[in-house]
């Protein structure tokens, strides 16, 4: 074990093994004042569209297995047992187009561009279909080839800048990732044999191990593929351990030519969110917007209700200098930019609001005894609120304990009694926000009384901000069942001191088991939460795992033929703490 402060410097810097580095480049993580420009647009995850409920028992709703794919100078976004799939021209409001002319109830949908055509292919055991269109505006489509050479699951497509076409797909606790070239010109068909490019490997990559924490011994699932090509090299991506985990992430290979050979990047997972309020990062696509920047899309799990309840994440996404394919999910669930321009990074997308509403107390009417209302407050979506019932009269006040400025809030509805299978005209909620100095007088902050969508995660980025302690939801109606929040979240930020930084921290690496660490540190004082980055280069702390309250924190994703670089930063309502002390575990 090794505990890591200032004072101890000349000491630690002669053991083997083990270094301390000070980089100064870290100074521009200090706090920045907050952005209070109202001219930008923000999202947070996650997304904020109508996620269909199930065909089956129990009552519940899912979206995941995402494409988003740019045509025509639209984005459309296709997901597993959707009913349809969305559009939009700026990644934060996206419109829903329902269509019964394509397979929209399969699993891990693909589409391409291809000229003035977008082709659309889903998972199937028996016959795969690629359909295509030259408006999907319209919802209407037609067939492009039957059947393929072979039923595919979790399938992709890739375009190479030669105008070469690629298949990839895979879905197995024990088979590969496999790829083929098409052959566009012939309807589609296989150019040769399919090709094995990946197999899981969980003795080495700890991000393979099944379970919320990467702790279950047993065969994971490696599934979703997706390739993108930069810098004339070929990403190919994928996802495990499984869907129903908190740990569900996306590893990369990479190769110099469609089909390999590939080789493991060292930066794995580069998609990864296993802590906060949405959790999971796993089975998504890389795409590119209108200005260069590009985005991962994936899936969170909730898996309470049933182990596909699950919900969409996106992450901005970056390729370094060297070719490094990294995804940030730091704050992955607060509010982030949309960038009207080509960005360098996290710090061009965060707007500095912090989360104001984790562990306040809230008072409601009514609760059923194992849900209460402090399951609104606790950050952690797989928990919820409900009241006794569904009626008007139920309502859910937070009290923040002081007064802040407030520019954001999330509402997150759960489906508590619902009995509710598919898509269905008519779901609505409809509801009111207000807000209070004293819990007294109250103004109207925003008014869903008239609202027409079934929205279950609705954010509302405020025209100004606010000042107000108190913070009011009233139900009018829910699509069925009771009125329930899984997360009643309010984002602004205090005119207090940041919490002190973290300057001292233990790691401790399995010597029995390299792909586990633990990091422990003392409490910083005001903080609410802390913020652990780490990588595998001292420059390049690319994952990020976000804990609340926790002075310690077990990590059992790690590579075993890889040394780690890690650092801490905490924050609060006020914003996020220097981080300065970077360590090294070889």
């Amino acid at each position: 074990m090794n505990i890591w402060n200032l004072k101890t410097f000349n000491k630690e810097m002669k053991q083997t093994g083990i270094l301390f580095i000070w980089i100064g480049f870290l100074a521009s993580c200090t706090e920045k004042p907050v952005v209070e420009n109202d001219t930008f647009q923000t999202f947070c995850n996650p997304v904020d569209i109508s996620y269909r409920f199930c065909l089956d028992t129990p009552s519940r709703r899912e979206a995941a297995d995402p494409t988003i794919v740019r045509f025509k100078d639209k984005y459309y976004l296709f997901a597993s047992k959707s009913g349809g799939y969305w559009y939009s021209d700026d990644l934060a409001k996206w419109t829903f187009i329902e269509s019964n002319e394509i397979p929209t109830e399969e699993y891990a949908p693909t589409a391409i561009g291809i000229g003035d055509t977008l082709y659309f292919l889903a998972s199937s055991t028996e016959k795969s279909t690629i359909y295509k269109t030259t408006d999907p505006m319209t919802g209407k489509w037609s067939v492009a080839r039957e059947e393929l050479d072979m039923p595919v699951w979790d399938p992709a497509f890739f375009q190479d800048d030669d105008e070469r076409l690629y298949l990839f797909w895979g879905c197995s606790n024990m088979n590969p990732i496999y790829g083929v070239e098409l052959n566009y010109e012939n309807n589609f068909a296989f150019i040769g044999e399919p090709k094995e490019l990946i197999y899981a490997n969980p003795a080495e990559h700890g991000w393979e191990v099944p379970g919320d924490y990467n702790t279950i011994d047993r065969n994971p699932w490696i599934e979703g593929a997706w390739v993108n090509k930069h810098g004339g090299k070929y990403y190919l991506q994928y996802a495990g351990p499984g869907t129903e985990f908190k740990s569900y992430s996306d590893a990369v290979y990479t190769a110099e030519s469609p089909l390999g050979a590939y080789t493991l990047a060292p930066n794995n997972p580069f998609s990864y969110k296993p802590g906060g309020f949405a959790a999971g990062a796993g089975h998504g696509s890389t795409f590119e917007d209108i200005y260069g920047n590009y985005w991962h899309i994936a899936t969170a799990t909730i898996s309470v209700k049933h182990m596909f309840e699950r919900r969409l994440v996106l992450f901005p996404t970056f390729f370094d200098e060297q070719g490094t394919l990294h995804t940030t999910t730091k704050f992955g669930d607060y509010p982030l930019i949309i960038p009207q321009e080509q960005i360098a990074g996290f710090e061009d997308l965060f707007p500095g609001w912090m989360l104001l509403s984790y562990g306040k107390k809230v008072d409601v009417p009514s609760a059923i005894d194992s849900l209460p209302a402090s399951n609104m407050t606790d950050e952690d979506i797989r928990t919820y609120w409900s009241a006794e019932r569904g009626d008007p009269d139920e309502f859910a006040t937070i009290d923040l304990g002081q007064p802040y400025d407030v520019f954001a809030i999330q509402i997150n509805f759960a489906e508590h009694n619902t009995d509710i299978y598919g898509r269905q005209n008519g779901l609505k909620y409809r509801y009111t926000l207000e807000y209070s100095n004293d819990n007294e007088n109250w103004n109207m902050l925003i008014d869903q009384s008239n609202n027409d969508s079934d929205n279950s995660h609705p954010y509302f980025q405020l025209p100004e901000k606010i000042n107000c302690r108190y913070l009011k939801i009233k139900n009018i109606e829910v699509p069925d069942g009771n009125f329930a929040l899984s997360g009643f979240r309010v984002f602004g930020k205090g005119k207090g001191s940041l919490p002190a930084k973290i300057d001292e921290f233990e790691t401790t690496r399995n010597p029995d088991d390299r792909r586990s660490i633990k990091l422990a540190w003392k409490k910083s004082d005001d903080a609410i939460g802390y913020n652990i980055s780490y990588g595998v280069e001292e420059g390049k702390l690319y994952h990020d795992y976000l804990v609340y309250q926790d002075t310690s924190l077990v990590i059992n994703s790690l590579d075993v033929n890889q040394p780690y670089y890690f650092s801490i930063e905490s924050f609060n309502e006020n914003g996020i703490s220097e981080s300065g002390l970077v360590v090294v575990v070889k």
